[in-house]
């Protein structure tokens, strides 16, 4: 395994650094726990399960009207949500990272593409940058993957905070939340996301093996037929070789 180290973290933030096993690059935040992954020879797809979820928002949206479409991430991560969206959805993206470290490693050790017409990096905190009005009522997916270098808990939690994400989205909006992390509550974490967006607009995972919990939730409630449902984990498997057929078994509105 090969380790290195981004230049000397300022003394809010963590140090970025990355390790290699394999065909495999990670990110890391100053500790052993993975922030981002991305395969060597295959930089644009993407390697963990949980993240593959995180597009579970594409079963609620016509399939016709992704390329173009507006998504934010909240959370750069090692850059593999972005650049999925920028460059396999075609779609016109906005990541808002909070440590300059983080998006130094994306461009100079994960792929990501410079700024461009439909790619914008906001350094930011995510809870302030995403009251601004020019956010507000633009974004088709929003997908939250906030956690700081213990990765013990999200960085963004409250009632307010989902409310404030609720309000991003356009009327087919939906969010996508990886909740994961030893001092979470994933009751108290679905709890709140219900109180900004309605239980019936929520829709959530089981965990996957590595605890990666994530819940969906929907700007306009909709219930997608079964068979609608089955064509569309279909195409997701046969387009992205993602294990999709197996998700409705394990993806379910809240409420029934």
């Amino acid at each position: 395994m090969i380790r290195k180290k981004s230049s000397a973290p300022s003394p809010e933030l963590p140090e970025v650094n990355f390790s290699e096993d394999g065909e495999i690059r990670y990110l890391h935040l100053g500790t052993e726990w993975i922030q981002g992954s991305m395969f060597l020879d295959r930089p644009f797809d993407i390697e963990l399960e949980y993240v593959q979820r995180m597009f579970a928002w594409l079963l609620f949206f016509p399939p016709g009207e992704v390329k173009g479409a507006h998504a934010m991430q909240l959370g750069l991560g090692a850059g593999t949500i972005t650049k999925f969206c920028y460059k396999k959805l075609k779609m016109t993206c906005t990541a808002v990272e909070l440590n300059p470290g983080v998006l130094h490693a994306c461009r100079g050790w994960f792929r990501l593409p410079p700024d461009d017409e439909r790619l914008r990096v906001v350094l930011a905190d995510a809870s302030l940058e995403i009251q601004k009005d020019e956010w507000r009522g633009t974004v088709d997916a929003l997908q939250v993957d906030l956690y700081d270098e213990e990765a013990a808990a999200p960085v963004l939690d409250t009632p307010d905070f989902y409310r404030h994400c609720r309000e991003l989205l356009t009327l087919q909006g939906c969010m996508t939340v990886n909740l994961f992390g030893r001092s979470s509550s994933y009751a108290e974490s679905v709890e709140k996301i219900c109180a900004a967006f309605g239980e019936d607009a929520v829709w959530a995972f089981k965990p996957t093996r590595e605890g990666n919990a994530i819940v969906l939730a929907q700007r306009t409630a909709s219930r997608p037929s079964r068979e609608d449902m089955a064509q569309s984990v279909a195409a997701l498997q046969a387009q992205w070789g993602w294990p999709a057929s197996l998700w409705p078994k394990v993806f379910k509105p809240l409420v029934k």
